[in-house]
């Protein structure tokens, strides 16, 4: 079995983002919009904080779970080399 290339591992980190950030964006809007109401938070504030905690996550992470990845590809733990018998 060979190494990740840093092309896979920018399609794995770009991927997974999207689900990550969906995610943040999902649990901040959720909760401002429930704790709002006590909090005199309205929709369209409630919606601005996650769009913006969501933006601020994609950067500062995208870029930390591309260096993990390229961290665990430089890695041999955990990787089976295969032989095959003639």
């Amino acid at each position: 079995m060979g190494h990740a290339t840093p092309m896979r591992s920018l399609a794995k980190t770009l991927t997974w983002r999207i689900i990550a950030t969906t995610d943040t964006f999902l649990l901040t809007y959720l909760s401002a919009t429930y704790l709002g109401a006590d909090l005199g938070i309205t929709f369209e504030q409630a919606t601005g904080l996650a769009a913006t905690v969501a933006g601020l996550e994609l950067i500062t992470k995208l870029a930390l779970y591309y260096l993990h990845e390229r961290g665990w590809a430089r890695l041999q733990w955990g990787i089976e080399k295969h032989t095959y018998a003639n």
